[in-house]
């Protein structure tokens, strides 16, 4: 491939009219910088540096590497890398990098040769060092004994110049020639005779210095042992052996073979073979046969380790003679390296938050083998979210390309793959395995909109009523939820403080038995907060609903049950059935149906006589009363509520029957207006405190004017205890309703229709008790006087007004 390209650049150069005949030549140091300058190539073309840029003026080599670059804006040739001699030329007297300037505009070219000089940069090197020499005593002066000649990869005055003995031996010399140009030898020359019972052994070292500034050497260790009589060394069939072999060729595979003879017969015409590495290399690759000559494989070769193998085989006969001859060994490369990939830094795990573009990996890939073999190309299975960015040369960047979210993918496992072009292509593979790491932007979530839970009044202290659950997408810490319950604003209702919430579980419990009759619901905002940095929070409102129990028994307004005897109510004798005698009013503090109130007659003197109404307590004649009815009637009315188990309370009521009101008109439909009963309430009130402050300020003042007016008053208008009425307060008395002693006096007007009361002047009770009628036992006035009904119905539904004995001293009808 590479002849047929240059066949053709040999044959375009040669088709263009205008190429010049001879080379522009310059020489460079090999080792010199990156940029150094080369010659000014513009000049010597005969060409302007715009003439460069305009006819795209560019280098083209041989083998396709670029040694020197072009600078267009000055024309100037320059180092583009580093030059070393001995790996571009190896031992070539002369290193030539040639290359030609390809112009466009039309086709021209320019034959440019640029020399590389040697400097000292290597030192002198023996392929051993430590070498052994058997030497008969009986060898005479000027004996020579051949040795291995240093190794210096510079040339000319930088290579090996001269040899040494250290210490100064009086008895050997060292001798340095060529036979020709490439073949060099040095030995070892006996300067008197040895006298092997003087001394047996002797140790040199042997110096090589080369001609450099400064000058660089190397030394090897000759040990001499005194032999007897061997006078004919091996001689080997030829001075250098070459031979080729695959660099897949397995081991065991038999190279090629040396031969060496020995004109001497017996012991020291036997001739044996050893091999001697080659520069810098311990552990040789190959082995001989000592006896046959045979040079094998020891393991396989690789030509991207060394292109060549130069050896050194020694044949030493039975006397201690030996002879050397060079061995090379050439190397051909085949496709047999995949390509490599060395990683040079990678992170993992990811931030979940790294923007796109982030580095992930930088790594380089690389093909020990040569042409086409080496050309390396690099996929990655997966470029949805990762994709591979060329750097530098042969560098690779594993990048984001899109963001990344680990609550979706928390780990991605990704393959890079790198071909060859070889036939047939090899390929590796290397995977990245990438963490992604959490960061805290995931809120908790609740898994409900809001919590209704619900609670039985008179619970019990820290009753579990529920639970509240959030969950966090985030991991670790940043998934860990607390709760707790929200602070609430200054300006907003503090919330119930007897709810309480469990940080770990989110289990809710009330902390005191609650009373539905005084909270019957609260709402509290508990909080989920995560333990990440800084921590995110939701809320969410619980809505805790107090349900009713029945504990609460009814409790009845009217007629107050305070422990005083019963309230007597006036009933006139004519009073039709569904009179409205009175009103029990309850209440409940219970709710729903543990507050439906219902009303039955428990006990009645005449149970015949009165009903109450089921669901509104009104008490009314069930039938009008008649002679045979008693005065006094007591009732027992019970309350009892809806619940489960229901409560009851009890109503005591009296009632008496007046048969001298039987010609008042008192209705039993719909009541007076409701502004009569407020005026008649009004005037009560002013009554009883305009009373009491007579009664204090004038007592026995009063007492005088009051006998007085009793004898003056005609008997047709004023009545004294008449006898219906003093049975009814002799049953009032009874009763026991009256605080203390009073005398009453009531004056009636025939044909009063409207049943206005009027106050009358007092009777004060302060003095001694004096009867109002002959014979009246003063105890007796300790009684109260029967309640007065003024209205049952103009006034509020649950109190039907009445007026009590002890608040009037006297009442008239107009």
């Amino acid at each position: 491939m590479a002849i047929a390209r240059q066949v053709l650049c040999l044959s375009a150069f040669l088709s263009l009219p205008h190429a010049r005949a001879e080379p522009i030549r310059y020489s460079v140091a090999e080792e010199a910088e990156s940029g150094s300058l080369v010659g000014k190539l513009a000049e010597d073309a005969g060409l302007t540096p715009p003439q460069l840029s305009a006819r795209r003026a560019r280098l083209v080599s041989e083998d396709g590497r670029q040694h020197f670059r072009l600078e267009r804006g000055s024309g100037r040739l320059l180092v583009a890398g580093r030059l070393d001699r001995e790996e571009l030329c190896g031992q070539a007297a002369t290193c030539m990098l040639p290359f030609e300037l390809l112009l466009s505009d039309p086709l021209q070219f320019f034959r440019v040769e640029v020399a590389l000089h040697d400097i000292n940069d290597h030192s002198p090197v023996f392929r051993k060092d430590r070498v052994s020499f058997r030497i008969p005593e009986t060898s005479e002066p000027g004996s020579r004994f051949p040795l291995e000649v240093a190794r210096d990869r510079d040339i000319g005055s930088n290579t090996v110049q001269a040899y040494s003995i250290s210490p100064e031996n009086e008895s050997f010399t060292v001798s340095y020639g060529s036979r020709n140009a490439d073949d060099k030898y040095l030995e070892l020359v006996l300067e008197k005779p040895l006298d092997r019972e003087e001394q047996a052994e002797m140790s040199l070292t042997v110096i090589a210095e080369d001609g450099g500034t400064p000058p660089r050497s190397g030394t090897t260790e000759v040990q001499i042992v005194i032999l007897d009589v061997n006078d004919n060394a091996p001689t080997f069939t030829q001075e250098v052996y070459i031979g080729k072999v695959l660099e897949n060729t397995p081991e065991g595979s038999v190279v090629l073979t040396v031969v060496a003879t020995d004109p001497d017969a017996g012991v020291n015409g036997d001739i044996s073979y050893e091999l001697s590495d080659t520069v810098g290399q311990s552990d040789t690759a190959f082995e001989i046969d000592p006896k046959s000559g045979e040079i094998k494989l020891t393991k396989p070769l690789d030509f991207e380790a060394a292109e060549s193998h130069e050896l050194s085989v020694r044949a030493t006969d039975g006397g201690g003679l030996s002879a050397i001859c060079k061995v090379l060994v050439e190397v051909v490369d085949v496709n047999d390296n995949a390509p490599e990939l060395a990683v040079s830094s990678f992170s993992s795990p990811l931030a979940e938050n790294a923007v796109p573009g982030t580095v992930v990996a930088l790594f380089t890939v690389r093909d020990r083998d040569s042409g086409a073999n080496g050309e390396i190309s690099c996929a990655l299975d997966h470029e949805l979210v990762f994709s591979l960015r060329p750097a530098y040369k042969n560098y690779y960047e594993l990048v984001t390309v899109s963001a990344l979210d680990r609550e979706h993918t928390a780990q991605y496992v990704l393959r890079v793959t790198a071909a060859d072009a070889g036939s047939p292509p090899l390929s590796s593979t290397h995977t990245f395995t990438v963490a992604v790491s959490d960061v805290n932007d995931n809120a908790p979530v609740f898994n409900q909109t809001s919590y209704t839970m619900y609670v039985r009044e008179n619970n019990v202290p820290a009753v579990l009523v529920g639970a509240v659950s959030a969950a966090d997408a985030d991991a670790g810490l940043n998934a860990k939820v607390t709760y707790s319950l929200a602070p609430v604003a200054a300006a907003e209702r503090p919330p119930c403080s007897c709810v309480s919430v469990n940080s770990e579980s989110g289990h809710v419990f009330v902390l005191r038995p609650l009373d539905y009759e005084r909270l019957r619901q609260t709402e509290v905002t508990v909080s989920a907060s995560d333990a990440g940095s800084p921590p995110l929070r939701a809320n969410v409102t619980v809505r805790l609903v107090v349900l009713d129990e029945n504990d609460n028994a009814p409790l009845v307004l009217y007629p107050a049950q305070d422990g005083s005897p019963a309230a007597s109510e006036l009933v006139p004798v004519a009073a039709e059935a569904g009179y409205l005698v009175t009103k029990v009013v309850a209440v409940d503090a219970d709710s729903g149906q543990n507050s439906w109130l219902s009303y039955h007659l428990l006990r009645a003197t005449e149970p015949g006589l009165f009903t109450v109404a089921l669901q509104s307590g009104e008490v009314r004649l069930k039938r009008p009363p008649t002679e045979r009815d008693s005065v006094k009637h007591k009732l027992l009315v019970l309350v009892t509520d809806n619940g489960k188990p229901p409560l009851s309370a009890t109503a005591a009521l009296s009632a008496l029957l007046l048969k001298d009101f039987s010609d008042v008109r008192l209705p039993h439909g719909s009541p007076p207006p409701d502004h009569q009963g407020d005026s008649l309430t009004t005037y009560l009130i002013i009554s009883l405190v305009f009373v009491s402050l007579l009664f204090l300020v004038s007592t026995a003042v009063f007492v005088a004017r009051q006998a007085c007016k009793r004898k003056e008053l005609e008997p047709a208008h004023v009545l004294y205890a008449a006898d219906n009425l003093q049975s009814g307060l002799a049953d009032a008395a009874a009763a026991g309703t009256l605080p203390r002693a009073y005398c009453y006096e009531i004056s009636l007007t025939t044909g009063s229709g409207d049943s206005e009361f009027k106050f009358l002047k007092p009777v004060l009770p302060s003095l001694p008790p004096q009867p109002c009628a002959a014979g009246q036992d003063p105890h007796e006035q300790e009684q109260d006087f029967p309640r007065v009904p003024v209205s049952t119905e103009d006034v509020a539904p649950d109190y039907a007004g009445t007026l009590s004995a002890p608040q009037f001293n006297a009442l008239s009808f107009d």
